[in-house]
Order: C-alpha cells, then structure tokens, then sequence
C-alpha cells in the first residue's frame, strides 16, 4: 500500500535499514537453529548468509557497552519517527522494525527464563520457533519495504499506523 505518496530509491533504502536491528535479535534468539543447521549442508551458507546480514546491527549496538541496543532505540526513536522531515514511509517501517525487534526480544526473555535442563527439548523448539517466526516477518518487511509497498502485519501495522502521523 502507497498510500501516502510514493517512496524514492533512497527511501526503500533507509527503510530497509532499521530491519536489521530484530534480525539481530532473532539470530541472538535462534542459537539451538544455528547448532543444528550443521545436519543439514545445502542450508550452511543461507544460514551464513542470515548470520552476515545481522553482523553490522550487532557491531552498532555493541560500539556503546552493556545499554548499545537502549541508546541505538533512543535515537530511532527521537531522531527517526519522532522527525516530520523524514518520509511517512521510514518513520513508519523503523517503528515497525523496533516493534518486531521487541516483540523477539520478550520471547527470548520469556524462553530464557523457564530454560531448566528438564525443559531443554521445548525451550529449544520454542527459541527455533521465535527465530523462524522473527526472521519471516524481518524478510517480508524488507521485500515489502525494498518494492516500495509498506509491509502490512495483523495488529502490529495498525499500532504503528497510530503511532505515525
């Protein structure tokens, strides 16, 4: 849908971008994927592939020590889609990446913290799950963004629609 003007080259771009930041969350997320992509050879390099594409949100937010990933949401935040200059079309997709980049980072939480030795079989399956999950929703997002078209999620757009005026 382009129905807030159409997005130049540059826009698709620089809203590309921000979709970096939860696919660095969701490889985080999906250690037990990346163990086991080893059975399976003809998946090694996409899994390298997605492992490369996350590396440079993972080098930015490790430039500031312990809260990288608080002051790396702080400035997309103020500077981003608090900014009428920018373009409707990047505000909204870099609200919507940090959104998704939530939405992984709670069920991470969620999974690391009922992780017991008697559980690992469910917590590895449910890691696998958000990583899968996390990682469709990331690719979708940055196709959808990359043809100019805003990336529509069930519930997820609609709050940012809110959100973005």
């Amino acid at each position: 849908m382009t129905w807030r003007g159409t997005a130049t080259p540059t826009d698709r771009i620089f809203a590309i971008l921000p979709y970096l930041l939860p696919l660095s969350d969701a490889v985080f997320t999906g250690g037990a994927f990346f163990r086991y992509i080893t059975q399976f050879p003809p998946l090694i390099p996409v899994a390298t592939a997605i492992q490369l594409l996350a590396l440079p949100a993972v080098f930015v937010q490790s430039l500031v020590p312990f809260f990288g990933s608080l002051v790396v949401f702080m400035l997309l935040i103020f500077l981003v889609v608090r900014n009428p200059r920018i373009s409707h079309f990047i505000r909204f997709n870099t609200l919507q990446a940090i959104l998704i980049g939530f939405i992984i980072f709670v069920c991470s939480l969620l999974i690391s913290v009922f992780q017991t030795p008697s559980l690992s079989l469910l917590t590895e399956t449910l890691s696998n799950v958000v990583f899968l999950g996390g990682l469709g929703v990331v690719l979708y997002s940055m196709v959808q963004s990359g043809l100019g078209r805003y990336a529509e999620i069930p519930t997820l757009s609609e709050a940012v629609h809110m959100q973005v005026r």
